[in-house]
């Protein structure tokens, strides 16, 4: 199977999880450290999704106070049963817990979470036998485990049994349960989530097993392969209205010269299923006709955030409140920041940042931000009355360079961020990252570039973590108004080229 280019869920949207309710699919994601959790999308043909809500959307459901960068919520399963949609997930902050919420639409609202003390791993599935509900999970050293569970209370019960340790790669994990016809499949990734992800595939008489390997394991992998996408693997089964099925996974299209970076994080893919002999393969590619261009605009005071937008280790309504001149940004307990996911492989994000008191702002430092995480970013900003230029990588910190702020003349200094082509000319060379980081400001004679670094070192090879890259707001001391926000992305980059 050749693999697909264009992701259906494109940017940070990993671990992807789908149901069908009549002719509408529903897709859940993980969402790691950052609130609100979750993001639910909504499809009628697999290629084209809606953004609707978010399972876990207030504070009760989603406790992240410690949450570090990739921790916090991992590989929820989605499913309907019995007229309602069901979540199950884990959430990691310090050892990680297992939850469910239900809601009868899955845009919301969700219940508050029923905690499963009992059940010690990550990524829980659940299936129904009968009017028995299967909890099936990956349980560090044991491989693949299940118990029965009471959702109401979240209590075991019966004692946890091994399923299945798949075909020898590492991290068994990501488990769904199925009946399809005369049997029960377990389908599970395997090989880790880096280059020798893969999906493999059993079948046995009861849910409990014994279950019997598909010989033609792995049913979707990348790996020793040349395709763009790679890392293949967390999938999740689908039968259409009319009987067929599809499947959904996750991948990552890495660029630059060898090792080569994925800079967009984890995102989801789809393709079509065959079956033959009693066991699923994958085939042709399920994607989006075009890669779809965005342009995101944040203009009017007052106005509500995006469903997109969210921030890391806490919800966007905590540190950013709407006020009649432009967004206000405020550092709490430390640095805030509040994005949206990269989703495109280039992208030009502007805002307008007023800090001078004197000129209307509330004092304070802060400008636009491109991150993996607090570590590894870059950053444009307004302090003191001066433009910087700032790339953090791990310990590392360097200025790239430097400007007079205009705010005071122009009601607010406009700053920008661009990840264009990497300039290197040779693709063997050990210079040619996945792309650069160009940071700089806007005015009245266009933009003025004040400097630029190698994408890779925002990227999950050098950051390492779950998660992908995201852009936004920051506020690095006291507080900052924003008068405007605008994100242009595309995969061509010369959709971008004139603005």
């Amino acid at each position: 199977m050749q693999l697909p280019v264009r992701p259906v869920l494109p940017g940070f949207h990993p671990d992807p999880s789908v149901c069908r309710v009549g002719d509408v699919y529903y897709l859940a994601n993980s969402s790691f450290e950052y609130a609100p959790g979750v993001p639910i999308h909504r499809s009628t043909d697999l290629r084209t999704w809606e953004h609707v809500g978010h399972a876990l959307d207030r504070p009760s459901q989603l406790p992240l106070e410690g949450v570090s960068a990739s921790g916090g919520i991992l590989a929820p399963t989605l499913r309907h049963h019995d007229g309602r949609f069901w979540m199950i997930s884990t959430l990691l902050v310090g050892e990680p817990r297992m939850f469910l919420v239900t809601a009868e639409d899955a845009a919301g609202p969700w219940s508050d979470p029923v905690w499963i003390p009992d059940a010690l791993g990550i990524d829980p599935d659940l299936a129904w036998d009968d009017d028995a509900c299967l909890l099936t999970w990956t349980r560090f050293g044991e491989g693949i485990v299940q118990a029965v569970l009471d959702p109401r209370t979240g209590s075991l019960l019966t004692e946890r049994r091994r399923l299945w340790q798949g075909t020898g790669g590492k991290f068994p994990e990501g488990p769904h349960l199925y009946r399809i016809g005369a049997f029960w499949y377990l389908l599970i990734a395997e090989g880790g989530t880096e280059r020798g992800h893969a999906v493999t595939i059993a079948r046995g008489p009861s849910p409990s097993g014994p279950f019997e390997a598909c010989p033609g394991n792995p049913i979707l992998t990348a790996r020793g392969s040349d395709a763009p996408v790679q890392s293949t693997g967390h999938a999740d089964l689908v039968r259409r209205p009319d009987g067929t099925w599809a499947m959904v996974y996750l991948g990552v299209r890495p660029r630059g010269s060898s090792p080569e970076w994925h800079v967009l994080g984890r995102e989801t893919f789809a393709c079509e299923v065959r079956w033959s002999e009693g066991w699923p393969g994958t085939a042709a590619p399920i994607q989006p006709d075009v890669a779809p261009e965005l342009t995101e605009h944040l203009r009017e005071a007052g106005q509500p955030l995006p469903p997109s937008w969210v921030a890391p280790g806490a919800f966007p309504a905590d540190v950013l409140k709407g006020t009649d001149h432009g967004l206000r940004l405020t550092a709490t307990a430390g640095p805030a920041f509040v994005g949206r996911r990269q989703e495109h492989l280039y992208l030009r994000a502007r805002a307008t940042v007023v800090t001078d008191g004197k000129a209307g702002g509330p004092g304070g430092s802060g400008g636009l931000e491109l991150r993996i995480d607090a570590r590894h970013a870059v950053r444009v900003e307004v302090a003191d009355g001066r433009v910087r230029a700032v790339a953090r990588i791990g310990a590392a910190h360097a200025v790239l360079g430097e400007a007079v702020a205009t705010e005071a003349a122009a009601g607010g200094t406009t700053l920008e961020l661009r990840v264009v082509p990497h300039s290197a000319a040779s693709p063997f060379g050990t210079d040619m990252g996945p792309d650069e980081v160009v940071a700089g400001l806007h005015g009245t004679e266009g933009f003025r570039e004040l400097g630029r670094i190698d994408g890779r070192y925002l990227s999950t090879e050098v950051a390492a973590g779950m998660t992908g890259r995201t852009v936004g707001l920051t506020c690095s001391a006291g507080e900052v108004l924003f008068r405007s926000f605008t994100y242009s992305g595309a995969d061509d980059p010369e959709a971008l080229d004139g603005g």
